[in-house]
C-alpha cells in the first residue's frame, strides 16, 4: 500500500485514482461483440463462450434437473445461512414500499403517483474465482416483493460447462424464471438484444469487472436501462486510535480479495494506527488463500494521513467511495457530514461483510466516484413511478384559461384548442 502523508488539494485527484480502464479503451471490443450478438444471436453467444469460458455449449439454459442436483450439493450449513439473509433482506426492503401519493392540486384537479414493477429484468452474476451467489439475493429479492414478471440471470459457466450449484440453488430460491450459462460482454450484449434463447430485458442489474461495467453502459445506448456503472470493488475506512487495528487491516483486505483492479483506502489523522495497520494487512495477507489477488489490489492501495477531522470529510467526499467504514472517537462528525457513499458501517463491530450478505441491506453499489450521484440498489430500482390526474368540469375551468395562455405563448395552438373545445362545452 502506498503511505501518503497529508495531501495537499490540489494533489487529490491524482491521490484518488482508480485503477480503472476508461470507457474508450475497452468500449471497441464491447461493440464489436455486441454487434455481432445484435447480428448472430446464440452464435454470437456460443463464439464468445469458446473464446472466454473455454467451452463450446450447445445449449445456454439451465435445466430442471440441473437446478434439482444443484440443490442436493449445497450443504444444509450454506442453505441455512443463505435463508436467514433472504429473510433480513427481504425485511429490510419491504419497509421500503410506499403507498399510492394523492392530492387535489386545484378544485377538481386530482393528481396521484403510482409505483409499477419494471416488467422483465436481468440479472448479471459474476462466477469464476468467486461466484457471487449472495448478489441473487440482493437483486432477486427486491425484485421479486417489487412484482417483477420475468427474471432473467446470466452467469459464466466454468470449464465444464457448470454454474457454481450455490448459485443456481440461491436463483431457484428467490424467484429467479429462467437462467442462463453466459457471462462477459456477450451476456450483457444477450440481455439487451434478446436471443433465440435469451430474451431481451427492460433493466439490467448486477456487478462484474470493467468489461461488463461497460457492456452495461454501452447497453443504455441501445434503450436499456442499466442500475448503476458497478465496477471493481472499493472501501475507505476512515479510523483513529480507538480502533480495533486487525478489525481495520481485515476490512481493507476483505474487499481487497474481490479482485486484481479492487481498491482499499485508509484514512486516519493518526500516524501510530496507519503504521499498525500497515504491519496488521501484511500479517494477515500471508494467510488468505486469495493472497496473490489480495496483494495486487493492496499496490492500488493507500494509507492516506490527514492533519484534522475536516480534512478527512472532504477528502472521502471527494472520493465518494462504494463502502465507507467510520471506526472513531467522533463517529457522528463522520456521519453526519459524509455526503457521497454508497453505503456506511459505523463502529468497531460492524465490517462491511455483514452489508455483502446478512444484515439486509444492498450491496450493489455505485463505483468509481458514482455515489456523488447514484444510489445503491433498493426496491425502487425495479419499479417505476407512474403519474395520473383526472379533471372534472370544475377541474378544467378552474385551470383552462392558464394552460391556453401557456401554450399560445409556447406557439403551441393544437394544444391551446384542446382545451378551448373543452371550455366552449361547458358554455
Amino acid at each position: 500500500m502506498q503511505k501518503i502523508d497529508n495531501p495537499d488539494r490540489k494533489d487529490w485527484k491524482d491521490v484518488l485514482k482508480r485503477p480503472t480502464q476508461t470507457v474508450s479503451d475497452i468500449e471497441a471490443t464491447v461493440n464489436t461483440i455486441f454487434e455481432e450478438v445484435k447480428v448472430n444471436g446464440d452464435l454470437a453467444l456460443k463464439k464468445y463462450t469458446q473464446k472466454f469460458d473455454g467451452i463450446n455449449l450447445e445449449d445456454f439454459l439451465v435445466t430442471a434437473s440441473e437446478i434439482e442436483e444443484a440443490n442436493t450439493l449445497v450443504s444444509e450449513e450454506l442453505k441455512s445461512a443463505i435463508q436467514l439473509a433472504k429473510s433480513n433482506i427481504e425485511t429490510f426492503h419491504s419497509a421500503q414500499k410506499t403507498d399510492r401519493v394523492t392530492v387535489e392540486t386545484s378544485k377538481g384537479v386530482q393528481c396521484w403517483q403510482e409505483k409499477r414493477p419494471i416488467q422483465k429484468i436481468g440479472l448479471y452474476i459474476p462466477g469464476g474465482t468467486a461466484p457471487l451467489f449472495s448478489t441473487i439475493l440482493m437483486l432477486a429479492v427486491p425484485a421479486a416483493i417489487a412484482g417483477c414478471k420475468e427474471i432473467v440471470l446470466c452467469s459464466p459457466p466454468d470449464s465444464e460447462g457448470r454454474i457454481n450449484p450455490a448459485i443456481l440453488y440461491t436463483a431457484n430460491l428467490c424467484g429467479v424464471t429462467r437462467i442462463f450459462k453466459v457471462g462477459g460482454i456477450q451476456a450483457i450484449a444477450g440481455m439487451t438484444f434478446g436471443t433465440e434463447r435469451i430474451p431481451q430485458v427492460y433493466k439490467i442489474f448486477g456487478p462484474g469487472n470493467q468489461f461488463v461495467t461497460v457492456a452495461k453502459q454501452i447497453a443504455t445506448k441501445h434503450g436499456v436501462a442499466i442500475d448503476m456503472p458497478a465496477g471493481p470493488s472499493e472501501l475507505l475506512v476512515v479510523a483513529d486510535d480507538t480502533a480495533n487495528t486487525a478489525f481495520v487491516a481485515s476490512d481493507l483486505l476483505s474487499q481487497a480479495e474481490h479482485g486484481t483492479d479492487s481498491q482499499v483506502i485508509l484514512v486516519s489523522t493518526s500516524r501510530q494506527l496507519i503504521h499498525a495497520v500497515e504491519k496488521e494487512v501484511e500479517v494477515q495477507l500471508n494467510a488468505l488463500p486469495r493472497k496473490d489477488i489480495a496483494e495486487k489490489a493492496m499496490a492500488n492501495s493507500k494509507l492516506i494521513r490527514v492533519k484534522d477531522d475536516v480534512m478527512a470529510i472532504d477528502l472521502i467526499n471527494a472520493y465518494g467511495p462504494e463502502h465507507y467504514i467510520v471506526c472513531v472517537e467522533n463517529e457522528d462528525f463522520y456521519i453526519e457530514n459524509i455526503c457521497n457513499a454508497g453505503s456506511v458501517f459505523i463502529g468497531n463491530y460492524t465490517p462491511e461483510s455483514a452489508g455483502d450478505y446478512a444484515s439486509g441491506t444492498n450491496h450493489t453499489l455505485p463505483t468509481n466516484g458514482y455515489a456523488k450521484q447514484y444510489s445503491g440498489v433498493n426496491l425502487d430500482s425495479f419499479m417505476k413511478s407512474m403519474t395520473f390526474q383526472k379533471l372534472s368540469k370544475e377541474g378544467i375551468m378552474n385551470i383552462g384559461n392558464a394552460i391556453e395562455v401557456m401554450a399560445e405563448a409556447e406557439g403551441l395552438q393544437a394544444h391551446k384548442n384542446a382545451v378551448t373545445l373543452r371550455l366552449n362545452s361547458l358554455e
